[in-house]
């Protein structure tokens, strides 16, 4: 056994163990389990945040898109940006209604906002199944972490099985008290090493960081700047928005606002996370001083180990170790708070709606035991398919960024949206995103005909236009139609 698998399986039962004891002097009734009671401060919420934000996507997504496509990558820097603005005005929002009707999921949001059960089981549908594609990236990103990290001790299938059981484990046990103390343990340990690597590798490598960037134009003009036609900058301008639009859509973020114990947190917190972006330019580095020192070049998906493939032939095995076990971090949070909310949207927002007479007692329960369910179906999707990292989030991001409209409208003193509206708005927009997904569609494929701007937007941004335009059609026409009723009646 290595001195890098040392390390990493150290790391890996120090978080299971803390992991484990967070539950401690705590009864885990469902409220207590999924949401911590509402009682998190603004510390704890920051690093919940940041354990679901700074992800596998971060450690080798960041720096693969910076080794493989070069600056189409740094949309990933702008859109959580903008995110964070927006959290100082919408997450108070969302907090307080939450607060106010006793909710503990994004369904139960949606649900009560627009009084349709209906509309609770669509969100956790459509929530489950774009959190898959999620939990497949962590446990993708898992597998090839341990494995190079090791040295091949390891295999990338072997590393995924130990990595599931343990966050499974833990997760049933605590919940997101767990996932909360583990996020502790991962923001101190990345936040070092990906500041280190960013710096270390560009001055050991190049000489510096202007060095680095003027060589790597040297050899591939271009490749820095945003290309004129695909990822140019009217993709790069729709995926920021998308993706800006879409960060606090997702189920386990939503459900992580719902763990604060009062409004203030979000907005002290606004102010702190655009700093800690900053984080992601060191990411980039590591994967622009790979470019010209990592032989054989990398492709496909493997594109994603370009940190980990520099690493191992630039630092000795002990000190590997630290950067995997940093990385293997980075999929267990967010992967417990992805298994955590699947259960729960899946017992709390399906089961209990098809059988209204479960005790509070058996629908926490069932959630508890749907966690190593939901895993298993995880891995299963996880030895399939060979997309890159960031693909997957981006295929995930399309889909709950559906559920942006109904969410800000709902807040408005007049809502123009009615439930049958917003209803049928997702559905397009799913259906949409469904559609090119399966069939590999891009926008210039579906309509070669459009100018270049168009043929290069995101395709999300055309569901969403498209779920807008149905979602008001259809509002005005059902308001329309109740008004008639009403003077009928």
């Amino acid at each position: 056994m290595n001195s890098a698998l040392i390390v990493i399986l150290a790391f890996l039962l120090i978080s299971l163990y803390f992991g484990i004891r967070a539950r401690q002097g705590k009864q885990m009734n469902l409220e207590q389990w999924t949401i911590g009671g509402r009682s998190f401060g603004t510390l704890f919420v920051f690093i919940l945040s940041a354990g679901e934000i700074y992800t596998t996507f971060t450690f080798l997504g960041g720096s693969g898109w910076a080794y493989g496509k070069g600056g189409p990558a740094l949309y990933i820097l702008w859109y959580g940006s903008l995110a964070y603005a927006l959290s100082y005005w919408l997450l108070p929002a969302v907090w307080r209604y939450a607060k106010k009707h006793q909710l503990l999921s994004q369904s139960d949001f949606f649900t009560k906002k627009y009084n349709s059960p209906a509309l609770g089981v669509l969100v956790s549908i459509i929530g489950i199944v774009a959190m898959v594609p999620y939990l497949v990236l962590q446990l993708k990103g898992l597998g090839s972490i341990v494995n190079i990290a090791s040295y091949g001790s390891i295999s990338s299938g072997a590393a995924i099985w130990i990595g599931v059981i343990a966050v499974a484990v833990y997760t049933t046990i605590s919940g997101v008290h767990g996932a909360a103390w583990t996020s502790v343990i991962k923001d101190t340990l990345v936040l070092l090493v990906v500041i280190f690597l960013g710096i270390y590798f560009p001055i050991h490598y190049f000489g510096g960081f202007s060095d680095m960037f003027h060589a790597i134009d040297q050899v591939k003009p271009g490749f820095l700047a945003l290309p004129d036609q695909g990822m140019s900058v009217y993709w790069f301008i729709s995926t920021v928005l998308l993706t800006a639009l879409g960060f606090y859509t997702w189920p386990h973020t939503f459900g992580a606002i719902l763990t604060a114990k009062n409004e203030k947190v979000f907005r002290r917190n606004a102010v702190v996370f655009p700093l800690y972006q900053l984080i992601l330019l060191f990411v980039f580095f590591v994967g622009f001083a790979a470019i010209l020192t990592v032989k054989p070049a990398l492709e496909g998906a493997e594109v994603d180990n370009a940190l980990l493939e520099l690493s191992v032939q630039s630092f000795p095995h002990w000190f590997v170790g630290v950067i995997g076990a940093a990385g293997l971090l980075c999929a267990l949070v967010p992967g417990s708070m992805l298994l955590m909310t699947s259960s729960t949207m899946i017992s709390k927002n399906l089961y209990k709606v098809f059988k209204p007479s479960a005790s509070d007692a058996q629908v926490s329960n069932l959630a508890k035991y749907l966690v190593p369910i939901v895993a298993l179906i995880s891995l299963y999707f996880t030895f399939k398919g060979g997309q890159t990292i960031v693909a997957l989030l981006l295929m995930g991001y399309s889909m709950v960024t559906q559920f942006f409209p109904a969410i800000v409208f709902s807040f408005l003193k007049r809502n123009p949206i009615t439930k049958v509206g917003a209803f049928a708005g997702i559905v397009v927009g799913e259906l949409v995103v469904a559609y090119t997904t399966v069939t590999n569609q891009t926008v210039a494929t579906l309509l070669p005909f459009m100018p270049q701007a168009v043929k290069d937007l995101n395709v999300g941004i055309v569901a969403m236009i498209l779920n807008l335009i149905v979602t008001f059609v259809v509002s005005a026409f059902t308001k329309k139609k109740a008004a008639q009723k009403e003077l009928v009646a």
